[in-house]
């Protein structure tokens, strides 16, 4: 439930940064302030790194006190590399696509819509297909120094094969009990 209410909470977060980002486009000339757009080409270049397999730009971007709070522990930027270069140790269809995004002066939200078919050592083997929200916060250089991903819970448990996603995308909530106490 905490994870439903995260991914709605950032969902809300980018809707009225979407909305403010409009007035400010309106009332300025230049839309985006230096320090946001140098925010979104340290997020690009990251991106890239993990569609091409070339992470000769990562220490650019990423401060080497990073941490990323996915998967199993946080993780270093020099952990990043690695599991970036393993990624493209294998063979991959992988595809990551950016649906939209935006930045501001300390972070950079990103909707991105993977899709590929997983060998099976990093999680379930067979396709996958699913969308995801990257948080990233910079510091005052443009540099990430943090990193969070969300899905949506009910595509991740589909994906994992743990259980079917109810028809009304709803988890259940209802706590039941044995009458046999």
């Amino acid at each position: 439930m905490k994870k439903f209410l995260l991914v709605v909470s950032t969902g809300l977060v980018c809707f009225l940064l979407s909305c403010s980002s409009k007035k400010e486009e309106s009332t300025s000339s230049s839309g985006m302030s230096d320090k946001a757009k140098k925010n979104l080409e340290a997020s690009h270049i990251v991106s890239d790194a993990f569609k091409t397999g070339d992470i000769s730009k990562i220490d650019s971007a990423i401060a080497p006190d990073f941490v990323d709070h996915t998967d199993k522990g946080d993780k270093t930027r020099d952990s990043l590399k690695a599991m970036v270069t393993w990624m493209h140790s294998k063979p991959s269809d992988m595809k990551m696509e950016l649906v939209r995004e935006f930045a501001n002066d300390d972070y950079v939200y990103s909707h991105m819509h993977m899709k590929g078919t997983s060998d099976g050592s990093m999680g379930p083997k067979g396709t996958y297909d699913f969308n995801e929200i990257e948080v990233i916060r910079f510091n005052s250089e443009g540099k990430a120094v943090e990193h969070w991903a969300y899905e949506e819970v009910n595509e991740m448990m589909k994906m994992m094969g743990a259980m079917q996603a109810p028809a009304d995308n709803k988890m259940d909530t209802t706590k039941k009990t044995d009458s046999k106490m």
